[in-house]
This record gives structure tokens, sequence and C-alpha cells, in this order.
């Protein structure tokens, strides 16, 4: 298999988007042309077959289910095609934008519209172009969260954004879970890549409760935990970008926490180890999330541009502009919640 071009960073201008060339449009795939059978002496035709309809295929079938068979198809020959000859490209963070597209999405998906069934609110706040940072609550036990949210941008962005998130080093130190995300554009949660994310146009999540957030017991679901020392707002203040306040209301409850193995979360070199109603006692089922219904809201972005170079090392502002992002996630955490009808429908 050939191996794939690497795609440098400019930090001084936005990254213009390499997408390969998209073989499932309607004209891609061609009408199969007509074939005489002579059952009708005057047009050469079988009786009831159009023009341009495949004699083989099975005549109750709805002609756009073939078509979409079909463009499906297509794609998938045309992915695989790509991969064997080397004509895709990843980034020097690892990000594979073609893999991303056509197979790590597809396997989410599922999970994202049938499983949680999420429910996306203001994702036109996230710019159309150039950078911004998406900063979000973090709950769940697991990190799917963080899926969802890539998710999300993916599918329902009107300029077909990608989110880059900032991921814990554990994240890295997996062997599997290491590779796919980097293929997924995820990438180290420190400044000095986030910045230069930023700087290069693109779409950055990070999620600053961290562990806190993620592993906070269930009595304590929707509530904020610190966003540390105002790092993202550093960060964001140095690259001149918008901040994206964004809650997710729904992945408290796919893994009630009610206990923390913590001797065992030590041997194991976990920064927790969760007992819930379902697992460890129930085995792998008890793994399994709860089928939870979500919502994913975008609030309006909060713009750094207007602050000057030096304000990215005054504390003063970064302990506000935080406590702002925080209190607008935390008083949308409590809408969303008021308005929610059921955890489950």
């Amino acid at each position: 298999m050939a191996d794939a071009k690497v795609i440098p960073f400019d930090d001084d201008r936005s990254r213009a988007r390499r997408r390969p060339a998209r073989t499932d449009d309607a004209a891609s795939v061609r009408a199969l042309p007509a074939q005489p059978s002579g059952d009708d002496p005057e047009t050469g035709t079988e009786t009831g077959t159009e023009p341009g309809a495949d004699p083989g295929a099975d005549p109750g079938a709805d002609p756009g289910e073939r078509g979409g068979w079909e463009r499906k198809l297509a794609s998938g020959l045309a992915f695989l095609r790509r991969r064997v000859t080397g004509d895709y490209e990843v980034d020097e963070f690892g990000y594979d934008e073609d893999l991303t597209d056509q197979v790590l999405m597809s396997l989410l998906r599922p999970v994202y519209e049938k499983y949680f069934r999420v429910e996306v609110k203001g994702v036109e706040n996230i710019p159309a172009k150039g950078g911004a940072l998406v900063v979000a609550n973090h709950s769940g036990t697991l990190p799917l969260d963080g899926l969802m949210m890539q998710v999300a941008v993916h599918d329902h962005h009107p300029a077909d954004r990608h989110l880059r998130l900032l991921a814990a080093d554990l994240v890295f130190m997996m062997p599997v879970v290491n590779e796919l995300a980097r293929k997924a554009g995820h990438t180290l949660a420190c400044g000095e890549d986030a910045e230069r994310l930023l700087r290069a146009g693109e779409i950055v999540g990070v999620m600053p409760e961290g562990f806190k957030g993620i592993g906070k017991p269930f009595a304590e679901r929707y509530k904020l935990q610190r966003f540390g020392r105002g790092g993202f707002v550093s960060t964001a203040l140095r690259a001149g970008v918008p901040i994206v306040p964004c809650s997710v209301v729904g992945a408290e409850e796919i893994y009630p926490m009610l206990g923390n193995a913590r001797t065992l979360a030590r041997l194991l070199g976990l920064p927790y180890f969760p007992l819930t109603p379902t697992f460890p006692w129930l085995g792998p089922i008890g793994a399994l999330p709860l089928p939870t219904k979500w919502t994913i809201e975008f609030g309006e972005p909060i713009h750094t541009d207007g602050y000057p170079l030096e304000a990215a090392e005054d504390p003063m502002l970064m302990f506000n502009l935080t406590d702002q992002v925080r209190e607008q996630i935390q008083h949308t955490l409590y809408k969303l919640l008021v308005q929610r009808r059921s955890v489950f429908f």
C-alpha cells in the first residue's frame, strides 16, 4: 500500500480543504443503456422497460434505492483505490481526513443518530471560515461526548467544518485508541498544538473540566467543575479566534457513576475506576452505555480579536473570560434540562 502525502501546516493563513473528489454524486453514476430484446418490433426494447434502465435489476425495486446503493458502491470503491494508490493526505498531526469522512464518521453516525438520537442547536454559531475554539462541558465516565460533538459539527455545519479535539495524555498511551485518535484529528491537549491548529484556521474543541468532569459522581451531574487556570482563554487570545461555548445534555446519564474504586484505579494507572448500576456487576454487558436522548447546543461566540497582544498575559482578564464562558455553559445546561421532558425520550 502506498504512503500518504504529509501536508505541513501554514500558520499564516487558513489551510485550504483538500477533499478527495466525491464519487457519490448522482451525476457520477451513469445510466445503463437500453438493451434491445426484440420483444417489441417497433422500439426494440422489452415491454415495460424504460430506456436507460437496468434490465437485470429487480423490477419491483425502488429506482432511488438502486441508485443509492450504486452511489455507495462507487464511493467505497473509489475510497479503496485511494488507499491502495496512496492518493490521500495526512497532516503533520496525523489527521487523515479521507479516512475520517469515509470510515470513522460512518461508524459513529449510527450511534449518534439511532442510539443517542442527538439534537443539535446553534451549530451556525461556529464560524464558516477561520479558526475557533469550542469549549464544552465534559461528562459521562467515558469521553463519548467529544465524539458526538465531532459528528455534530461534521454532519450539520453549513460550511462543512471539522472539529479537532484536544485529548488527554491517557488517550495517546493506549495502542489502538492512540492511532484512531490521531487519524480522527485529535491531538495532545497542550497550548502549542492548539494555537498552531487555530492559526491554521481549524475548529478546535476543548473540555477544560478534564477528568474532574468526566469522572464526577452521578449526584453532581450537570454541575460544572473548575475550568483550570484559563489556559484555553490564553490560547484563544494569542490566536485571535472566537470562543464558542458548547453545552451537552444527555451524556451524564449514560454511565451513572455511583462509586469509584480508587485502589483498583491506582493499580491500573487510571484516573478513576467507575462503579455503576451495571458495571462491573454485569460484565461486558454492563459496559454498554444507556441509550439516553442527547442535546448539543453551541452558544453565541465570545470574540477575542479586539484585545491587544499582551492581553494573553493578563491573569485578571483570563479569569474573567474563563468565568464568562463557564457561566454561559452552565446557564445553557440548566435551560436545556428544564426543557427536557425525559432522559430517554
